[in-house]
């Protein structure tokens, strides 16, 4: 999605808002070596302690300016691989072997940024300012609930993280480029939709199709934005109802986004091992094919394709929730200008 220039409600909105969770990775990608990611407008820094312990810094030493990334894990801190400045997982600088004593020991001079782990994902608070403590996590309960069981799709797409909000929140698109989808072949290719509101955000669905194909999605904010969806499954999908995804997109820089999807079904004992069988020996490749279908299409779309729009009805959820985003980058600015 271009940029539109000079706009700084736009601006803060390609970086991604403030002072939410994001998901930026799978917990895999971390381990007690150090490990930049681009994530949210700038370049953060991961590493875990010995016991697993997780910490996140701003990728910069105080000093420099080289990447701590490039440095080495000592426990709890970093000793930045150019001249051994040594900061700490709260951002405090606990040692400076070139000039000991100096002003810089002591000085909380690196940004501290607080991350958490759950449904195999890394999840960063993306605070405005430092915070001694950031709010709850709050994730839906198809990923925090012991009824239900998870796999965890991460993809890097090159493409705006706002068209794949606007990709999501499109049912109607999964009657066509997903015909083919052994889960998307039903359905009425025209359909009437509606936007109905709910506590924590809203959901667009098409009137009186419900339960026949990709129907309805739900956008939440408890704290991270995510969104939530159905799809029927026939009685070869396995035991446990309609297949749930739950979605969390995070941009890692302009025209690149890390993408997640979460795939639940909500089973309990042999299900659930019945469930887990077959998704990882038939239906995880299929669910690949059909994020692919998503992939190539928004990564051929041109990046100023959202100036040259003609929107119809069924693009009434799209309209909603770009809107509603706007509301949120022009009231982070304003707080920001106080």
């Amino acid at each position: 999605m271009k940029t539109v220039a000079n706009d700084p409600v736009d601006a803060v909105l390609a970086a991604g808002l403030k002072d939410l969770w994001y998901p930026i990775c799978p917990i895999g990608f971390v381990g007690e070596k150090p490990v930049s990611l681009r994530r949210l407008g700038r370049k953060f820094v991961l590493w875990r302690e010995p016991n697993g312990k997780l910490h996140a810094l701003e990728d910069h030493c105080p000093h420099r300016g080289a990447p701590l990334s490039k440095g080495i894990a000592l426990g709890d801190r970093i000793a930045c691989g150019y001249h051994g400045v040594q900061v700490r997982f709260d951002g405090v600088v606990t040692s400076v072997p070139g000039s000991p004593g100096c002003k810089l020991e002591g000085a909380k001079a690196t940004r501290r940024f607080h991350v958490q782990e759950a449904a195999g994902a890394i999840f960063l608070y993306n605070a405005s300012k430092d915070v001694d403590e950031p709010p709850p996590l709050q994730l839906p309960e198809e990923l925090t609930g012991g009824e239900y069981s998870n796999f965890l799709c991460y993809a890097e797409w090159n493409g705006d993280y706002r068209y794949v909000l606007d990709n999501v929140l499109d049912p109607m698109h999964g009657t066509f480029l997903h015909k083919q989808s052994h889960s998307m072949a039903e359905g009425e290719s025209t359909a009437a939709f509606r936007v109905r509101d709910t506590d924590t955000g809203f959901v667009f669905e098409k009137e009186g199709q419900r339960g026949v194909n990709f129907d309805w999605t739900e956008y939440a904010e408890t704290g991270i934005q995510w969104m939530r969806l159905e799809i029927p499954y026939p009685k070869t999908g396995g035991p446990g109802g309609n297949f749930i995804i739950i979605g969390g997109y995070a941009p890692i820089e302009e025209n690149a986004t890390a993408v997640f999807f979460w795939r639940v079904r909500k089973v309990e004992g042999w299900q659930r091992d019945t469930w887990r069988f077959l998704y990882k020996n038939r239906l995880e490749a299929r669910h690949w094919h059909v994020l692919e279908q998503d992939r190539e299409i928004l990564e051929a779309m041109e990046p100023d394709a959202n100036q040259r729009e003609m929107l119809y009805q069924h693009d009434m959820g799209i309209v909603r929730l770009r809107r509603h985003l706007r509301s949120l980058a022009k009231a982070q600015i304003a707080a920001a200008e106080q």
